[in-house]
């Protein structure tokens, strides 16, 4: 699991809806490789055609977004929208591809799926309509899924279940998921590796356990230090002063620099590029060393 981190608005979610293809007609990629690796080698979601696009949706690379309510078709049944990858990739017929959706729904912890299986999303709840976008994202297998927040807006308990069944899921389909969220809790809990975005960019990348206990870019450090971990009743908490800038209008130099509390004159006028710090540990800043938590 790969963990996109970040404040909102920093470029999480335009990443992952880019890297499916769901830009269009918002905005436009307009440099870089999107590659994956699957049955058909490797390929270039970027230059890939219509058709190669279809057939690797579903089966190679999945995304389930984060409200399940608007992501579901209001007027369609779930069985309908769960019978759908079916049909359309493996050519099975209504009545075998209604059994597997039935299955599918079994195995994400819907109770009672034979019945339950013509019901509308309207008349599930939040955190079983959110199962039913689990189970379409992982309908075919895929070898990549993008779980762009996917606890989002659920309460504690119900967030442990769906991230517990997503781990069930990773481990018996041999999945990779890419996880976005700002929940830096969630991340040290269930990712291996980490990528921290800043105003578009990434500031800093590795594993879990060194990043969050090693930060070498202020950002991160800044992040870190905001968890409320020792907190005492009457002190004040600590946190990241200011925003994000417009991803329209980023400065030039470093991303960071308005909010950051060891910029110099070097961060207004050099854009820092992501150098090795430690081995697989990245970060973007002119000073790693000096960071401290």
């Amino acid at each position: 699991t790969l963990a996109l981190l970040g404040e909102s608005g920093c470029g999480k979610s335009m990443t992952a809806t880019a890297v499916v293809g769901l830009l269009e007609p918002v905005a436009d990629v307009t440099e870089g490789a999107v590659r994956i690796t699957g049955d058909g080698g490797t390929t270039d979601l970027r230059t890939a055609s219509a058709r190669r696009r279809r057939d690797i949706a579903g089966k190679e690379l999945a995304i389930v977004f984060q409200d399940a309510l608007t992501a579901l078709n209001p007027v369609y049944t779930v069985g309908t929208q769960l019978a759908e990858p079916f049909r359309i990739h493996r050519g099975l017929s209504k009545k075998a591809a209604r059994k597997e959706a039935i299955e599918l729904m079994r195995r994400v912890g819907i109770p009672e799926p034979e019945t339950r299986i013509d019901s509308y999303p309207h008349q599930f709840s939040g955190g079983m309509r959110q199962r039913l976008l689990i189970a379409i994202g992982v309908a075919l297998s895929p070898a990549v899924l993008l779980a762009d927040e996917p606890t989002t807006a659920l309460d504690v308990t119900v967030q442990a279940q769906i991230m517990s069944l997503l781990k069930d899921l990773r481990e018996e389909r041999d999945m990779a998921v890419v996880l976005i969220t700002h929940d830096l809790a969630l991340v040290f809990e269930q990712a291996d590796r980490v990528v921290v975005m800043y105003a578009g960019n990434v500031v800093e990348q590795g594993l879990v356990e060194e990043v969050f206990g090693s930060p070498k870019h202020p950002y991160t450090a800044g992040l870190l230090e905001s968890v409320p971990v020792h907190a005492e009743r009457g002190a004040e908490l600590k946190s990241i002063g200011g925003s994000p800038p417009e991803l329209a209008a980023i400065p030039a130099g470093c991303v960071y620099q308005d909010r950051c509390p060891i910029a110099r004159d070097r961060c207004r006028e050099e854009r820092p590029a992501a150098r090795e710090v430690a081995p697989g540990h990245l970060s973007a800043c002119h000073f790693p060393d000096e960071v401290n938590r």
